[in-house]
């Protein structure tokens, strides 16, 4: 449940004076640690040690930070693992849930305190010039925005960002905060680092992907209410401007990964958005392909014709001559058959014609070109298959 105060976190506090004393300072140290986790301005004073303010951040006492700070203490003094006071605060940051206790009860009460306790000492923090960009030097070159990505510290997102956090900063991955937050389908967290000037279509250098084809790619394995979370991201990143053929460095996309996963739901958000289902991978692999790599998705019949509807022309190999996995297995002999046969037969101009209209309106425009074509026209466009197949 977080860092909810737990009987033996005084015990912590006391192992960690104990470190100490080896040398005739350890009186002070012990005093100046009690003084701290009692908030007891009056018996803080000024020391060298580095750790009085990282406990005081640590536990989010936020009398003792402030006192601390007043007297001069420094909060950009890094600790042995190379880490500041606010990334520290980071790491300890209470995770706690307040949506399954009663409002009002004892312990909906400890847990607002300790999340305003939390917020408390960031504000202060940031107040006395805390370093909002500075990097961890053992911590994958994390920010502190992406240190509160990875510990699901949403509430830091916003304070950091008003204190000049880059929103577009990158770890040693090369990821920036929204790619993380995108993988983890934290639709909150993305929508704070969007309204602060997030970079939407920013790619990791070393794959080519973008938050987009992440979202995709986490979403499409997830099923039930996950995948509903993973298709609000996705459409969050989409109507922000999102580029939905954007392609990797091995030229896959977004409609590929959603392809390879199967999931309708996924397949028809990046449809609807104009997603281009003739895009070859570098070595040759259309969105088709994908689907039909897994057998699982030559199940669902209904939305592969939906695929097919927009798929021309169909390819059934990828540069090597290969055939998908999927459709390989015996149980799926007519269905290879018949589409090996449909892809080396070409399509009449007039159906060419048709899946041009569809992949270039897509389904966003298809009601308001109603209004301009002939009713049979339309009707011939929308509402019928022209490459059927019998499974």
């Amino acid at each position: 449940m977080g860092n909810i105060p737990r009987k033996g976190s005084r015990d912590q506090v006391v192992d960690s004076a104990k470190s100490l004393e080896d040398g005739p300072s350890a009186a002070l140290h012990w005093k100046l640690y009690e003084a701290i986790m009692r908030e007891d301005c009056t018996t803080i004073e000024p020391t060298e040690s580095i750790i009085p303010i990282h406990l005081a951040a640590k536990y989010h006492k936020a009398q003792s930070l402030l006192c601390l700070l007043r007297h001069g203490a420094d909060p950009e003094v890094r600790d042995t693992t190379g880490l500041t006071t606010l990334n520290l605060m980071l790491l300890h940051w209470p995770v706690t849930s307040t949506t399954w206790a009663k409002p009002g009860n004892r312990m909906h009460r400890i847990l607002t305190d300790i999340q305003n306790s939390a917020i408390a000492c960031l504000r202060i923090l940031c107040a006395h010039g805390a370093q909002v960009n500075a990097q961890g030097e053992i911590s994958n070159k994390s920010s502190p925005l992406h240190l509160a990505i990875a510990y699901g510290c949403y509430p830091v997102l916003s304070i950091l960002a008003q204190n000049g956090a880059d929103v577009n900063a990158i770890n040693e991955a090369s990821m920036t905060p929204l790619h993380m937050a995108a993988n983890m389908l934290n639709k909150e967290m993305m929508e704070v680092l969007i309204a602060y000037g997030a970079n939407v279509n920013c790619a990791v250098p070393s794959t080519g992907n973008t938050p987009l084809k992440l979202a995709v790619c986490t979403a499409s394995s997830k099923a039930g209410r996950l995948l509903g979370a993973g298709v609000s991201c996705i459409h969050l990143l989409l109507t922000h401007g999102a580029k939905v053929n954007a392609q990797d460095y091995k030229g896959q996309t977004a409609i590929h990964e959603a392809c390879f996963g199967g999931r309708e739901a996924i397949i028809n958000l990046l449809l609807e958005f104009e997603a281009n289902v003739n895009i070859l991978t570098r070595n040759g692999e259309s969105p088709i392909y994908m689907y039909l790599q897994r057998s699982f998705n030559l199940r669902d019949t209904a939305l592969l014709a939906r695929l097919l509807y927009h798929t021309y022309p169909l390819r059934m190999t990828n540069n090597q001559g290969i055939l998908p996995a999927g459709i390989m297995l015996p149980e799926f002999r007519l269905l290879r058959d018949t589409l090996i046969k449909q892809s080396r037969k070409p399509l009449s101009l007039q159906d060419i014609c048709k899946r041009n209209i569809r992949n270039i309106y897509g389904e966003k425009y298809k009601w308001h070109l109603k209004q301009f074509l002939p009713v049979t026209i339309w009707n011939s466009v929308y509402c019928c298959y022209d490459l059927v197949y019998t499974s």
